[in-house]
């Protein structure tokens, strides 16, 4: 399987190629020259562990990658997480459930891509003998996902941009306490917004990514959407087949991609009946699925810190496929966005799209309501998703982070302190970030200094 840029002016990759690049050279964002239809494979993967479901799936786009070293590759991926399940699915009511994605070494769904693309990684210096840098930028669990999926590894330094002062503490400390020596959390002045156009930038710099051999870990890279795209799978069958086909994602999301992974198995053949994007206060995505207006606005930080975005990346490839795998179109409309800050958009498919919008005071209620209800806690992200139910529909609501992450939110809440022993031992480690100026030649300047240059 071959991989094009969105923009439609890079040459067709591998994946091995698209996962080492990330933003494709033309600026735009790689996806399968075709999807596949996996509808005449889903009665063959529903007794699968949730690895060897994932295997299956990805070996229809790993093409150039050894099956054998792709099934070792997604094996060790899966390995650190604490439930046998990987990702449960709970059931609260009769048509509630609840798919929990925060069982992975840092408590959050990122671990899930990220595991994966920190092997893909170590797969790719141990094949070509050659270091590489991985860089990236955080509203909050991305970072800690992707320093954890890169920990111990040789021959790779890991650069996260990351907004100071607007993430929780506790996932602050999950990147500033590693003690590892190739971990480089940048903290810079602004948004997460701000750090990823800075991001961006560098990317832009094409002889300078290619001569430090610079690798995206954002959700701009494809391997983290195509592995998020297992979950939802892997929901659909464990709920009841009754409730398959009438079944609503319920997806926190700020970047979009979550949401994509979704949107992306459905496009493939899975039998869902649509999703809700459910927001913060920053609700561009909102806006835009209510309205068909994207205009981007001021970020507002939130007691949901990882959703403080209004650039959503991954919006790039859902337009992609709506504007019928136009490139041009696609690069017109990107253009009209960075110029004016806003695109109105038509035809989107209100009856598989629906969206919803959460404030703060809001948030602490509804954690407090589910509590009540059901006995269950849930985090600020995962909240937003529990607004407006709609009791006549099979809702699943993905649980994105453990509450143990935001134990004020809680506390506040519910009167009870969530607490996880891997985030107990944070509290007692030294910190090490790098404040730097959130700027593309400062950001450039340290990679030089810190940049990996292969296994010893």
């Amino acid at each position: 399987m071959r991989y094009v840029s969105t923009r439609g002016q890079t040459r067709p990759h591998s994946f091995a190629e698209a996962v080492a690049v990330g933003l494709a050279p033309d600026g735009g964002l790689f996806l399968p020259e075709s999807l596949p239809d996996i509808r005449g494979r889903l009665d063959g993967w529903e007794s699968l562990s949730y690895p060897d479901l994932c295997y299956e799936f990805l070996r229809l786009f790993a093409t150039d990658i050894a099956e054998t070293r792709l099934r070792e590759i997604v094996d060790a991926s899966y390995r650190k997480f604490d439930h046998a399940e990987t990702a449960p699915l709970v059931r609260l009511d009769e048509n509630l459930f609840v798919l929990e994605l925060f069982h992975g070494p840092t408590l959050a769904f990122k671990d899930f891509a990220l595991q994966f693309l920190g092997n893909l990684y170590a797969d790719q210096i141990a094949r070509t003998g050659r270091g590489i840098n991985v860089l990236g930028a955080t509203s909050g669990d991305t970072g800690a996902a992707a320093i954890h999926g890169l920990l111990g590894k040789e021959g790779v330094s890991v650069f996260i941009l990351y907004p100071d002062g607007r993430v929780s503490p506790l996932q602050e400390r999950q990147m500033v306490c590693t003690g590892a020596d190739n971990v480089f959390p940048l903290a810079i002045q602004g948004n997460f917004d701000d750090a990823q156009a800075a991001l961006k930038e560098v990317f832009a710099e094409s002889e300078f990514k290619e001569r430090y051999r610079v690798s995206a870990v954002n959700s701009i890279n494809l391997a983290r959407v195509l592995a998020q795209c297992v979950y939802y799978i892997h929901a659909w069958f464990r709920l009841p087949e009754k409730k398959r086909e009438r079944c609503e994602f319920v997806v926190p999301t700020g970047n979009f991609g979550n949401v994509l992974a979704g949107w992306m198995a459905r496009r493939m053949g899975l039998a869902v009946r649509g999703f809700r994007i459910a927001t913060n206060r920053n609700d561009i995505l909102h806006r835009l699925f209510s309205t068909g207006d994207y205009r981007v606005g001021e970020v507002n930080p939130s007691l949901a810190p990882s959703m403080d975005i209004q650039v959503a990346s991954n919006f790039e490839r859902f337009l992609y496929y709506s504007v019928g795998e136009d490139g041009g179109r696609v690069r017109e409309i990107m253009t009209a966005l960075k110029d004016k800050g806003r695109f109105r958009f038509e035809n989107f498919d209100k009856d598989v799209f629906s969206a919803s919008r959460t404030e703060d005071e809001e948030i602490v209620e509804i954690i407090k309501s589910v509590y009540e209800k059901f006995g269950y806690l849930i985090d600020p992200h995962t909240a937003c998703a529990f607004k407006d139910p709609d009791p006549s529909r099979t809702e699943v609501v993905l649980a994105t982070a453990s509450p143990a992450k935001f134990p004020d939110t809680i506390t506040r809440a519910t009167g009870i302190h969530p607490k996880h022993e891997s985030l107990e031992a944070l509290k007692t480690r030294p910190e090490v970030k790098y404040p730097i100026k959130g700027d593309k030649s400062e950001i450039m300047r340290f990679i030089t200094a810190n940049a990996a240059e292969g296994p010893a």
